[in-house]
């Protein structure tokens, strides 16, 4: 009867830290699929629980999850380095906290037909970008090679004409555009999917032509960082961000070495959004596709030497100049524009 008594206090016991769980919100940076396989995997596998978190993982479409973060919407967010430091540019304390993606898949595309095959070749031609902050690779790319778009609305006579799209390279290419802005890992193979095989096309990465942006990286605000008391939990909000990024890192660390589970994983979660606007793939090709993709980026630079999710200051120092030199920052971010404490304290690691 005693054992009966306190196996039901244990099991009652377990079932309030369950309950207890601290609600987190996620802001992803985009919808659902493969770019995102290691939260997803987390979420999946019960790391996060096993954390004592409840994540919530939100979609955003063609917006920027700065403003979610910023707003307290959500509490987390990912995006790209130069969404994140032209916010802190102006004044939203947003705060860098790991860097999930090591190296850039950003590329412009074409047609072999139009001989787009280096910048110069874009002088006087049509190109497709990205909304919400997202144009930034391909203006900095326009600028390093000492070209005007007509996203900039003090130039007369630009070099380049931009044609804003919605992500979906269906509507624009290549009737509408010369070269089209594809990552890797998702428009590359949805123009694939249109009936333009790769021998037939041009693929420009932006970051064998000095335009080396990182990408996918965890953030949050400073007002996350410094709560005493997340959400009524008791944990701070340095112990909570740990929590997330150490059950992240060991997601995206399974995702990666078993990319066929972790595709099947992504495919409960994305739903219409599995085979990516445009592509004539399979919802299971397209992301299979893109999980390869996306192991390419997050398995390079310190991921390679045991240090997943660390900012290397030397690339970080590189992207800045590379931002204030092409004027899209005015001058270097202050040094809270990263912190490397939720990563020490998540990989019980020091940064160097």
């Amino acid at each position: 009867m005693k054992k009966a008594i306190l196996f039901a206090l244990a099991a009652a016991t377990f079932a309030n830290a369950r309950a207890a769980d601290v609600p987190v919100k996620v802001q992803l940076k985009w919808f659902p699929q493969a770019q995102f396989a290691g939260f997803f995997v987390a979420q999946a596998k019960g790391y996060y629980k096993a954390e004592g978190l409840d994540v919530s993982l939100l979609p955003i479409g063609d917006q920027s999850p700065i403003q979610t973060v910023a707003t307290g919407t959500a509490d987390f967010g990912t995006t790209w380095i130069t969404d994140l430091l032209t916010a802190r540019q102006q004044g939203l304390p947003v705060v860098h906290i790991a860097q999930l993606f090591q190296k850039s898949g950003y590329t412009l595309v074409s047609l072999k037909t139009k001989n787009i095959s280096k910048p110069a070749d874009l002088m006087g031609k049509r190109v497709g970008v990205w909304p919400s902050g997202n144009e930034y690779p391909a203006v900095a790319l326009l600028k390093r090679n000492n070209m005007t778009s007509s996203l900039d609305s003090t130039v007369s006579n630009p070099s380049v004409q931009a044609v804003t799209y919605p992500f979906d390279p269906s509507l624009v290419f290549p009737d509408k555009v010369d070269a089209v802005s594809a990552m890797t890992y998702n428009e590359v193979n949805q123009i694939v999917g249109l009936g333009y095989p790769l021998d037939k096309l041009n693929v420009m990465n932006a970051a064998d032509n000095g335009v080396n942006l990182l990408e996918d990286l965890m953030f949050t605000t400073q007002k996350v960082l410094d709560t005493k008391n997340f959400k009524g939990s008791g944990l701070s909000g340095q112990q909570v961000a740990a929590k997330l990024l150490r059950a992240t890192i060991k997601g995206w660390n399974y995702a990666v070495a078993n990319q066929k589970e972790a595709v099947n994983i992504v495919l409960v979660n994305c739903g219409n959004t599995c085979k990516g606007s445009g592509t004539r793939a399979s919802a299971a090709g397209h992301q299979t596709w893109q999980m390869a993709e996306i192991a390419k980026l997050y398995k390079a630079g310190p991921t390679l030497k045991g240090m997943a999710g660390y900012l290397d200051p030397a690339t970080y120092q590189a992207n800045v100049r590379l931002l204030t030199d092409l004027g899209i920052l005015k001058s270097a971010p202050s040094a809270g524009a990263v912190t490397y404490s939720v990563w020490e304290a998540a990989t019980g690691k020091k940064a160097k």
